[in-house]
């Protein structure tokens, strides 16, 4: 190859976008209008996450449910007031509004459909007919092959792509806390549900590529995951720190004053491993274990507010807001080498270059 060498673009199903490149849905109000529709806009995939949108209805007469329906279409609606390009929505699967969100998605016809912390395995029946990507984050070839064989049993449908995410990835993990330490590499994990997802496409005749996420933070680590198989990569950490990423910049600020030691992992009330940044409220609760709170609504399903040490949904949305003392900063493992805030062109400019150097190099 030579200086020219460009990036493979990523197919799923019939979209096709310039770049191997998903942004990581990051919540509360993280990624929103503003990033997701500057990602697109770039020739990647621009993804809003979807917790904490009944935020964005100030209708004060509707339920939890109905406000996060029209939450999320207002947020959507305002994406594409920026964008004529693909967007996608990242609904976590624990959230009790898991429904309404993902009707909401349909009714704003989003391209895609991005769904974890969870298997999501009637998603199918929630969009039945509707011209919709959909696509899965796993851990494990193991929830690969469950979400297949269910899909495809229950539906006859197969995810049109596969996220796979390692236990480097920022915000919820897939993992227990014991599996964490043990856990295989993120390219084993890659590799495996590469080798299964073949066998899907020799036996059912479709084609479903690989995104590898969880602590992917430049050019070269894009092009190694290409190399083991994977289509394409998802990055979130990597876009807080931009111009138009949605958080406030005392929420940007706390990644650039990060050093490694600073990011660690606690318990969420989803009953998943949590990668944030160790910050005063983070230090009460790996001392006490518990904040007080009140739960004005009931936003995961798993969630028992007597017995919940503290309210996600609350701390995510005031660090979102900028209110630090009071929240909670998700973040990727490779968090603290990120130096200064950039714009999402400059950025991916910079990672684009990366990968050609590195293509260039093996060859």
């Amino acid at each position: 190859m030579n200086n020219h060498t460009t990036l493979p673009s990523l197919a799923i199903g019939d979209l096709s976008f310039k770049l191997p490149i998903i942004q990581g849905g990051m919540g509360v109000a993280v990624s929103a209008a503003r990033l997701a529709s500057a990602v697109s806009q770039e020739g990647a995939l621009g993804v809003v996450a979807a917790v904490g949108a009944s935020k964005f209805c100030s209708r004060s007469e509707l339920s939890y449910k109905e406000k996060s329906y029209w939450g999320l279409r207002k947020i959507l609606q305002d994406t594409r007031a920026l964008t004529n390009r693909p967007i996608a929505v990242n609904i976590m699967f624990v959230l009790s509004d898991y429904d309404e969100l993902v009707r909401a998605a349909i009714d704003e016809h989003v391209e895609v459909i991005i769904s974890g912390a969870g298997l999501p395995l009637h998603l199918p029946a929630l969009t039945k007919n509707a011209p919709v990507k959909l696509i899965p984050i796993v851990s494990s070839m193991r929830a690969a092959s469950i979400i297949c064989r269910i899909w495809w049993k229950r539906y006859h449908r197969l995810p049109d792509a596969m996220i796979v995410e390692g236990a480097e990835a920022g915000g919820h993990l897939g993992f227990s806390l014991e599996e964490i330490s043990r856990h295989p590499s993120l390219g084993t994990i890659v590799s495996e549900v590469v080798n299964y997802l073949q066998t899907v496409t020799e036996k059912y005749g479709c084609r479903i590529p690989v995104i590898a996420a969880g602590g992917i933070f430049s050019g070269s680590d894009i092009v190694r995951f290409l190399n083991l198989g994977a289509e394409g990569v998802q990055m979130g950490t990597r876009f807080v720190c931009t111009h138009e990423c949605d958080a406030s910049p005392t929420y940007k600020e706390a990644y650039l004053k990060s050093r490694e030691e600073d990011i660690v992992i606690i318990k969420s009330p989803v009953g998943l491993p949590l990668r944030v940044i160790r910050n005063s409220f983070v230090t009460e609760l790996l001392r006490s274990g518990k904040k007080p709170f009140s739960c004005p609504y009931h936003c995961l399903k798993s969630c028992v507010p007597a017995k919940s040490p503290y309210c996600i949904a609350q701390a995510l949305s005031n660090a979102a807001s900028g209110n630090l003392a009071e929240g909670i900063i998700t973040c990727g493992v490779n968090a603290h080498r990120i130096e200064k805030i950039v714009s999402v062109h400059d950025l991916i400019a910079e990672l684009t270059a990366e990968c050609r150097r590195e293509m260039n190099s093996s060859q």
